[in-house]
């Protein structure tokens, strides 16, 4: 098998056959047949995720691993095809909806291995009295190419046959002819565009006629197919409900074109599999309209043989809300759903995964093969993204085009340029995956706003550093936004991703080359907790003291309740404090110096002769924990790579505070066990006996 794609085996495997294979009855990248999972009832497949987790590359290689075998469409929703109408046309006859039931056909429409040219005449008919209803102007240029682009759906030959191309010029001048000087056009062009259905005895023609009349059965036309396509311009002119009703029967148009195609003995021999239909964004009115109206339309008992996959951003939606829901690995071998009774159960929600440490070390491999890869590299990189397929790509190639000029870290990799397209000049890696994650605006605004811990955090951040027109109503439209697309939540953090916190970060660190930004934001969250006496507000304090370079104060802190905390909190409160973020001084460019990282020599004990440690403190254990502090910090910083040194002096400082805390001896030796050997591997330090991972707070 030819697959791009790591760890979304569940989807395309084909022995034992997966998602794709059971519901297309084709086996993916190949011209086999596959058995049906649902010969009947087919559930609509959303997968959902938040930004950065593939599901937009997970749509593009269905299409390549079944195009030129079945008929193949894919459409985003965000296009800017479907954001409004093109110059001179008007909005009353022209929606996101239609707009994408053309570029869906269109595609469709080609032909595939063994089988020819689908032809859309039902589609044709219903999308020509649409575009009628904005022929009053009667700019006949315009009249033509909105007309030929419609009509070319109709015919079953390719477009560049000089049989449909006379054809459809023929009809064209028909049109254009029943145009008058004054008064509407849209019944003319509807007797029009009927009469030339009529016309002929050929093949073509007795399939034209057949779907002419297929609109006599719109709701109250009485028979009539001209009636019905008059109400139907109508009411999609009327805009609101009645637009939407018009939309739903024009994707059921689409859906009798295709079931057209497949009908009959020598139509079925020839053709492999279903139909499939691919909608990336389907939260956008453009997808969220197609997906209605099947929804409705299977739930009211009007079937049809099209796959759809479609793509979510975010966990859920309302029009979504009695989908079912599965994992991706549920779905490897069987989808366990069954449809109920309301639309939205006709859908089946399929949760996308984080990339595991194994994928994202082939990744690695196999974009940098032929370089000296730092062996830590691939686990550092799945640490910092947490397993995101954009965040691994990315990186990767940032490796391959900057490991042979010399950078070494994560740190280096992001703040280093990276050309995506040859055309292009290169750009810091960090803001291309931005410019992905969090696009629509107020990046400048979530940057500052990374540093917060909560919303109270994040109003005080908003007060002292953004302007006045943000406030808090700006606080809570981020929050939701974050929440809406897809993003954890995380105690203690108001962005709760740690991949993303960490790049807007490294943002707010290189917004100027002094770092005047960074300093007064931290210096912001450090006033709000600075009249609080709760643990979390002294946490948070030397958290953002420590981002600062100032560490005297958390070593003083944590030396001094080490003796009379309970061992766990002691050890959470070290690592959180630990997380701060910690980066280097750059050039005027934003790129780092390869400067000396101290906090090796420090968790080393190569400053310790140098410190002199507080009157009247147990020197001893302050320059233990002074060394530990320094060591957590840097085996947990995820824009570097961990120092296999100073992960065994971690393990000998916390086994030698072991020694001081009798009834706290098993989880200190536990720790001195276990952390070494997950911040070498790229995982989080977690508290011996904790059910979650203690290290994000």
């Amino acid at each position: 098998m030819h697959r791009s794609l790591h760890g979304r085996g569940p989807l395309f495997d084909t022995d034992p056959p997966g998602l794709a294979a059971r519901l297309v009855g084709a086996r993916p990248y190949q011209l086999r047949s596959s058995p049906y999972e649902h010969q009947d009832d087919l559930p609509f497949v959303v997968f959902t995720g938040g930004r950065g987790l593939g599901k937009s590359a997970l749509l593009a290689e269905i299409r390549t691993a079944y195009q030129g075998h079945t008929p193949i469409a894919l459409v985003d929703g965000e296009e800017a095809q479907f954001a409004g109408p093109p110059a001179n046309r008007p909005r009353e006859a022209w929606s996101p909806v239609a707009q994408a039931l053309t570029t869906v056909a269109e595609q469709l429409a080609e032909p595939v291995k063994g089988a020819g040219r689908i032809s859309f005449p039902r589609l044709a008919s219903g999308l020509l009295a649409v575009a009628a209803g904005g022929w009053s102007d009667r700019n006949v240029a315009r009249i033509r190419q909105e007309a030929e682009r419609i009509l070319l759906l109709n015919d079953s030959r390719s477009f560049l046959d000089g049989l449909a191309g006379r054809w459809v010029s023929k009809v064209i001048a028909k049109l254009v002819a029943s145009l008058s000087n004054a008064g509407p056009v849209v019944e003319p062009i509807i007797e029009a565009s009927l009469e030339a259905f009529s016309e002929g005895v050929a093949p073509t023609h007795r399939r034209l006629r057949r779907a002419a009349t297929w609109f006599r059965d719109y709701p109250n036309a009485g028979g009539n197919p001209k009636l019905g396509l008059i109400l139907l311009s109508g009411h999609f002119r009327a805009g609101g409900d009645s637009r939407t009703h018009a939309e739903r029967f024009l994707v059921r148009a689409l859906l009798a074109d295709l079931d057209d195609a497949y009908t009959g003995v020598m139509q079925r021999s020839h053709r492999l599999g279903r139909p499939v239909v691919l909608i990336d964004n389907v939260q956008a009115p453009a997808g969220r309209g197609l997906m209605e109206a099947v929804l409705r339309d299977r739930a009211d008992g009007l079937g049809d043989q099209v796959v759809f996959f479609s793509a979510l951003r975010g966990k859920t939606h309302p029009a979504l809300r009695n989908a079912g829901r599965r994992t991706l690995a549920e779905v490897a071998r069987t989808t366990g759903w069954e449809p109920g009774s309301s639309p939205s159960s006709r859908a089946l929600l399929v949760s996308l995964p984080p990339l595991t440490p194994d994928d994202t070390l082939h990744m690695v491999g196999a974009l940098c093969r032929g370089l000296d890869v730092p062996p830590q590299l691939p686990h550092a990189t799945h640490r910092l993204t947490g397993g995101s397929p954009l965040g691994i790509t990315l990186l990767s190639e940032s490796a391959r085009q900057n490991l042979p000029s010399g950078a070494g870290s994560l740190g280096t990799l992001l703040t280093g340029d990276v050309a995506l397209h040859a055309d292009h000049d290169g750009r810091p890696a960090y803001r291309e995956l931005l410019d992905r994650l969090v696009p629509g605006g107020r990046l400048d605004e979530l940057t500052v706003l990374a540093a917060a811990h909560d919303r109270d955090s994040a109003l005080a951040l908003a007060e002292d550093r953004l302007p006045d027109d943000f406030g808090a109503a700006g606080v809570l439209g981020l929050q939701q936004r974050l929440t809406e697309e897809g993003w954890p939540t995380a105690d203690g953090q108001f962005v709760g991703d740690p991949f993303l916190r960490a790049l807007l970060l490294l943002r707010l660190h290189h917004l100027d080359a002094d770092h005047a930004q960074w300093q007064a934001v931290h210096r912001a969250v450090i006033d709000h907790y600075g009249e609080r006496a709760t643990a979390d507000a002294a946490r948070y304090r030397l958290h953002h003291e420590l981002a600062l370079g100032e560490a005297d104060l958390a070593v003083a802190h944590l030396r001094d309740t080490f003796p009379g905390t309970e061992v766990g909190a002691w050890l959470r409160s070290l690592v959180f404090v630990a997380s701060a973020p910690y980066y280097h001084a750059h050039d005027p460019e934003g790129h780092d110096f390869d400067g000396h990282d101290h906090r090796a020599a420090v968790a080393l004990g190569r400053t310790d002769q140098a410190q002199r440690p507080p009157e009247g403190v147990d020197a001893a254990l302050h320059l233990r924990v002074r060394r530990l502090l320094h060591a957590v910090w840097q085996l947990t910083d995820p824009l570097v790579l961990p120092d296999p040194e100073v992960a065994e002096r971690l393990r000998f400082e916390l086994e030698q505070l072991s020694n001081l805390r009798p009834g706290g001896t098993a989880l200190l030796w536990r720790a001195s066990r276990d952390w070494p050997s997950d911040a070498l591997a790229g995982r989080p330090l977690r508290v011996p006996g904790d059910d979650e991972g203690g290290g994000q707070g």
